[in-house]
């Protein structure tokens, strides 16, 4: 049975990333006119020359399954292509970009996961005064968008306070803790919040429940009552839901990036799309894809192996 499930899990992936990336690379050809005029980009119209050879270094003019094989294959292969606007390879733009980003969303994650299952907790098991409390300091949280988080922090931590840098990435370990806690904690303050309030509801269920009320009569301690009566069955659902953040993180991250000037793949999809550059866009939006299928189907997973109350052949 679970062979059975995580192998549907691993069809579904790859019968979505497939999807995915006929649809990414077909988009080129959907746009009307001359799909070599959008890799051009600018706003003179290419000369003849330039334009036959973008026809002939991107198979342009080869049947659309064929071009789409080639391009998919090259993927596969570490070859994406050629960036146009930058003179280089689109396998060396992400390369050089991937480290700050993966630091950003892995960062990020740390403080959902803490701070989220934190809150909720505390919220959910005081009561009171204290789930009030969380419960004004995450709707806060959830309505403030991203881009005004990172400026009111930029505003706050950088410019009143000087207490972290407000650009760039920095160098090494100590550099880019100290330049990516603000805009970690910008890119996380929505999905702490989520996290939150899914933790402190799943919590308050659980105090609710039969089981625990009976291990609490049976006069076991209160602490392995909350560890494992309470936070272990609350755990499928913040796990979803801290899976649905990180899945989110991948999409927004972009934002971030161009507010704090971090050189990392979001900020490298935003200036490649105004720039026109489509091979750099379609290797930039496939990777995405790629990330968020990945983490929704390992989070699947995981919930799966955590929640024993639910058939494996009911779970999606």
């Amino acid at each position: 049975m679970i062979l059975r499930f995580v192998a549907r899990r691993a069809a579904t992936l790859a019968v979505t990333l497939l999807v995915a990336s006929v649809v990414i690379y077909g988009a080129l050809f959907l746009a009307p006119g001359d799909p070599a005029t959008l890799l051009v980009g600018g706003g003179k119209p290419p000369s003849p020359a330039l334009l036959s050879e973008i026809h002939q270094q991107y198979h342009l003019d080869d049947p659309f399954v064929q071009s789409y094989w080639r391009w998919l294959a090259g993927i596969v292969h570490g070859d994406a292509g050629q960036s146009l606007s930058y003179k280089d390879s689109v396998t060396h733009l992400l390369a050089d970009r991937a480290a700050d980003t993966l630091f950003l969303i892995v960062y990020a994650t740390v403080l959902i996961v803490l701070c989220g299952v934190t809150l909720g907790t505390l919220g959910g098991l005081r009561g009171r005064w204290v789930e009030h409390l969380t419960t004004v300091v995450t709707t806060t949280l959830m309505a403030v968008p991203v881009f005004v988080s990172s400026v009111l922090l930029i505003w706050w931590m950088s410019v009143r306070v000087g207490w972290f840098p407000a650009y760039g990435s920095g160098t090494g370990f100590t550099g880019r803790l100290e330049h990516l806690t603000l805009p970690a904690v910008a890119l996380a303050a929505s999905w702490i919040a989520y996290v939150a309030q899914v933790t402190r509801s799943s919590v308050r269920a659980e105090l609710a429940s039969e089981h625990v009320q009976t291990a609490r009569g049976r006069g076991i301690p209160e602490r392995l009552v909350v560890r494992k009566h309470i936070l272990r069955n609350a755990s499928g659902p913040v796990v979803s839901v801290s899976g649905v953040a990180v899945a989110g993180l991948i999409a927004s991250c972009s934002i971030v990036e161009q507010a704090f000037g971090i050189n990392g793949v979001g900020a490298l999809l935003v200036q490649s799309a105004a720039k026109q550059d489509l091979a750099v866009v379609q290797a930039v939006a496939l990777l995405t894809v790629v990330a968020f299928a990945v983490v929704n189907t390992a989070v699947d997973l995981v919930t799966a192996a955590l929640d024993h109350r639910i058939p494996l052949g009911e779970r999606a």
